[in-house]
């Protein structure tokens, strides 16, 4: 017969304050807050937010989800590319200087004080631009051009540390390309590693010698890495998608979202760990064309784009799975 003594687990703890380093399945009671706790996973999940002032899609989001920066879009009306910018401090979205001109499925990265906006398309989708951006915090500036003209390139690093690839060009007629770009912060250069796979508009985050691309127009499995010198193709997520959301770098990713056949849009969510994807919790509602470099694997956000309605303002973040305190109750 097996032992009390040998099965019985941790003693309850009483304390007057919570445990400043708690393990996963520690137990103990406050006596200050009269409260029985407990350290415990608590599952990943999607929630609503704030949402932004101006709805739009192809839209670019760069930043975290308490610091967060949108800009540009488009939404098919008379005002073409949006040229609005919003910040978001965590609590609610404001209206700050805008970007000159509009864009619309720009190249974008960087955080909330520190952005670039690269290339764009016409409202009518006929021909893009090479314009760059540049955001300081305060205003945005013309910065050098992009090499070619393109719309959809997939962005990585800095505002002084960039790099883009891919992209879509109509000059020739309907192309996806594969060229890398680097960005020292005044200027562009074309760097010899090449996409393997040539696609627009996909997930891009990371650094400019450690980033990841995934996703892309129409609908794409292709999912790649860079070194810093070359890309490789890496294992494939589940749900084909184009114009999904991102977060992350090239060891601990996230892909949200998108559009997806053959349903229009998807809500699939799914996390890279360096070498596999694993599907986690899916977004509140389908959406495709926001952000792409939009948090992290653990703390994403999802603002503007395309829902089932047409252009949204909706507001959605994420939370990974981690260990918190919790409070035990009986219900």
């Amino acid at each position: 017969m097996a032992q009390y003594t040998g099965i019985q687990g941790q003693n309850i703890l009483i304390v007057s304050s919570d445990p400043s380093n708690p393990v996963e399945g520690q137990i103990w009671y406050n006596t200050t807050t009269n409260l029985l706790k407990g350290y415990s996973y608590t599952p990943a999940a999607w929630a609503s937010a704030p949402s932004l002032n101006t709805a739009r899609w192809a839209i670019a989001g760069v930043g975290t989800n308490t610091a967060a920066l949108a800009f540009g879009g488009y939404a098919q009306d008379p005002t073409g590319s949006y040229a609005s910018t919003e910040s978001y401090n965590g609590t609610s979205w404001t209206t700050v200087n805008s970007l000159s001109p509009g864009k619309r499925n720009m190249g974008q990265t960087g955080v909330q004080t520190a952005a670039l906006a690269v290339g764009s398309g016409t409202p009518d989708g006929a021909t893009q631009q090479n314009n760059v951006q540049s955001w300081n915090g305060t205003s945005w500036t013309t910065g050098g051009n992009y090499p070619v003209a393109i719309q959809g390139a997939s962005g990585a690093g800095t505002n002084t540390a960039g790099l883009f690839a891919g992209g879509y060009r109509s000059n020739p007629p309907g192309l996806n390309v594969t060229e890398t770009n680097t960005y020292n912060g005044t200027s562009f250069t074309t760097v010899p590693g090449t996409l393997n796979t040539a696609a627009s508009s996909q997930a891009g985050n990371g650094t400019q010698t450690a980033a990841i691309v995934a996703g892309g127009g129409p609908t794409s499995l292709a999912v790649e890495t860079y070194n810093g010198t070359s890309w490789t193709t890496r294992t494939s997520f589940s749900t084909p998608r184009g114009s999904p959301g991102g977060a992350g770098d090239s060891s601990l990713a996230i892909i949200m979202g998108g559009e997806s056949s053959p349903a229009p849009l998807t809500a699939a969510t799914e996390l890279w760990n360096g070498s596999a994807w694993t599907a986690t919790s899916n977004m509140s509602t389908a959406i495709s064309d926001f952000g792409k470099d939009a948090g992290t694997s653990s703390a994403a956000f999802q603002a503007g784009g395309y829902a089932p309605g047409g252009k949204t303002a909706g507001h959605q973040q994420y939370t990974g799975l981690a260990l918190t305190t919790k409070t035990i109750t009986t219900s």
